[in-house]
């Protein structure tokens, strides 16, 4: 049996629990949260937040790329939002390798050269926070008017610090 089976059957616990309720479209916080894939991180709870909330937009690394901005764009001009939350964590996977390196192994692995791309690996989280924040701010798509703020989750102890950007 897989794991898509398992969660197949899971999610018979999960919609007892879940109810009918018709949730509306639009985030109720009107708050949209880019953060990392990692499984360690339990983003809503440690938000503080319910189902329906807030987007949260997630990738390797919680980097601002094309398509962070694309989803934004859509959270932002179709769906209300009018925050957003850069959250970045410690013992980041993004913190232990260089482009090259992970190119010549797609190379050697795949034999794919993508030596050319940037997975947007980085050597300091807060300077990686900063980064993103800025990239946001500087983004033509991203309105002037839209809070955006930075922080860092402790992945051992579950604490978020705001991060000055």
């Amino acid at each position: 049996m897989s794991y898509f089976d398992n969660f197949i059957n899971a999610n018979s616990a999960y919609v007892a629990l879940h109810g009918t309720s018709h949730l509306p479209i639009k985030p109720k916080t009107e708050v949209a949260v880019i953060t990392c894939m990692d499984a360690r991180l339990h983003v809503a709870p440690a938000l503080g937040l319910a189902l329906g909330d807030a987007h949260i937009l997630r990738n390797a690394g919680g980097r601002v790329t094309e398509d962070t901005i694309r989803s934004l764009v859509i959270s932002e001009q179709l769906l209300g939002t009018h925050e957003i939350v850069v959250l970045h964590h410690t013992d980041c996977g993004m913190l232990t390798f260089k482009n090259d390196e992970l190119a010549d192994l797609v190379e050697s692995k795949l034999n794919q050269n993508v030596h050319d791309h940037d997975f947007r690996p980085f050597d300091d989280l807060e300077t990686s926070v900063r980064e993103d924040v800025n990239l946001l701010r500087d983004s033509p798509l991203i309105p002037d008017d839209i809070i955006i703020s930075g922080a860092i989750y402790d992945v051992d102890s579950g604490r978020i610090s705001a991060v000055e950007c």
